[in-house]
């Protein structure tokens, strides 16, 4: 028997998932819980083979009680059942340590099937839910000069052809002081420690072709 544990704050769902699960042949409901806190408590001493998460519940939500889980018990197998598929939610809750992800709006055999593949170590997870994941892991991370606003990358432009504080300050019509400025946030934002390593960063990139 696989043995289960629901956390969800809606008495009338609980009813009804439960029901479903307790009919099955092979899975047992062993508690149930009504907020975050008493998912803690019974995750702990029941010690399921999986279980039902909640999202938002009171008194801890279901990231937090995922969170405090898997701390103290890091081989929780737990499945996160909500209606939420938002970046806010999803990734949080997977971070916090969720085996797998699964909408309220699935049909009740999908979640009988994903206890079951849960449980014999597999990770399930929505399509749309799959879909971000993929889509942010090949996401290529913005490089450091995409952070330059256009009146940096100008001031960058002018420093890559060998031009002083001064001249950069006449040729754009601004003062000597927020030249410094922009020198020093382009320093910060391109993680350099002077000039010669900037220019050398904007020569790297190709950010200023000669032939623009």
């Amino acid at each position: 028997m696989i043995r289960v544990l629901f956390a969800d704050d809606h008495e009338m769902v609980r009813i009804g998932v439960s029901s479903y699960l307790t009919a099955q042949a092979d899975i047992e409901v062993v508690a149930e819980a009504g907020d975050g806190e008493e998912a803690v408590t019974l995750a702990l001493s029941h010690r399921p083979d999986i279980i039902l998460m909640d999202l938002v519940m009171p008194k801890m939500d279901g990231i937090e009680a995922t969170a405090a889980i898997r701390r103290e018990w890091p081989e929780a197998k737990i499945i996160i059942v909500t209606s939420f598929l938002d970046d806010e939610k999803v990734y949080p809750a997977l971070e916090a340590g969720a085996t797998s992800y699964m909408l309220k709006t699935s049909r009740a055999g999908d979640i009988a099937k994903a206890i079951r593949d849960t449980h014999a170590g597999q990770s399930i997870l929505e399509p749309e839910v799959a879909g971000k994941l993929m889509s942010r892991m090949h996401k290529k991370p913005p490089a450091e000069h995409e952070q330059l606003t256009a009146r940096e990358l100008e001031v960058l432009e002018l420093m890559s052809r060998g031009m002083s504080n001064q001249e950069i300050g006449d040729a754009l019509y601004i003062s000597l002081k927020t030249v410094k400025v922009h020198v020093s946030n382009i320093l910060s934002k391109l993680g350099v420690h002077d000039r010669t390593q900037a220019v050398i960063y904007a020569f790297k990139e190709n950010l200023f072709p000669e032939d623009k």
